[in-house]
């Protein structure tokens, strides 16, 4: 008896030296935040979503354009759940600037850390018909500062007369960090530039306009329009 004892305790101890030897199974890897994975480009555009995704989509955006703020309202989250979380398409949003208004704006939508750009974004083609409204009524007074031959003059003349400071300190900016955004003459005059890059390359003459995996959308100007498109490439 005391021989199978012993005999029984070797072969217990042999199996739990046998476990312990085995490596821990390693941990899931977390799953990629995609969505929430922005950067911006060195032609001033910002991209979310997988960079590496099989499927990317550009978009012109101006915002002062109506069918660019319905055409945001109608596809922002079919685009996040079904096209950007699942790490299979990304997202490019680069502006297209038509008019100071524009150009105000875009510069905002630019200020801060890309993490914040597509925030600003929505925020802007969202709240569009209310801060485009008092355009309708400018004084002469306006008018005139809007015209002002300083730059910084005029981008903070629109944004004040058209509420966009509010806007702003909404999103957590305060006014000397918006001031200094609405300064930036570099960054307009490099928009302005890739504005006139895309209509001679890419052959954008209206807003919203797409590229699918760099290839022209032409005739596609809505979200009824585009998301077929997408889908088939999903295929």
């Amino acid at each position: 008896m005391k021989t199978f004892g012993l005999l029984l305790a070797a072969l217990c101890g042999a199996m739990l030296l046998t476990a312990a030897s085995k490596p821990a199974p390693k941990p899931a890897p977390p799953k990629a935040n995609w969505a929430g994975m922005v950067t911006r480009t060195p032609i001033d555009s910002h991209i979310v979503g997988n960079p590496n995704a099989p499927v990317k989509l550009v978009e012109y955006i101006s915002y002062t354009c109506p069918h660019c703020a319905h055409f945001e309202q109608e596809s922002d989250a079919q685009l996040r759940i079904g096209f950007i979380a699942t790490g299979k398409g990304s997202i490019e949003v680069r502006s297209y600037v038509r008019d100071g208004i524009d150009l105000t704006v875009a510069l905002l939508t630019h200020c801060g850390p890309p993490s914040k750009f597509f925030a600003n974004h929505s925020t802007f083609l969202r709240h569009q018909t209310t801060w485009m409204a008092p355009i309708a009524s400018l004084t002469d007074g306006q008018k005139a500062r809007w015209s002002s031959p300083d730059f910084a003059t005029r981008t903070r003349a629109i944004a004040g007369d058209l509420g966009l400071y509010a806007l702003m300190e909404a999103r957590g900016y305060d006014r000397p960090e918006v001031d200094r955004c609405l300064a930036d003459k570099a960054l307009a005059e490099r928009l302005a530039q890739h504005t006139k890059e895309a209509t001679e390359k890419d052959f954008v003459n209206g807003t919203p306009s797409f590229l699918l995996n760099g290839v022209p959308l032409s005739g596609t100007y809505s979200w009824d329009a585009l998301k077929p498109q997408i889908e088939a490439r999903l295929r």
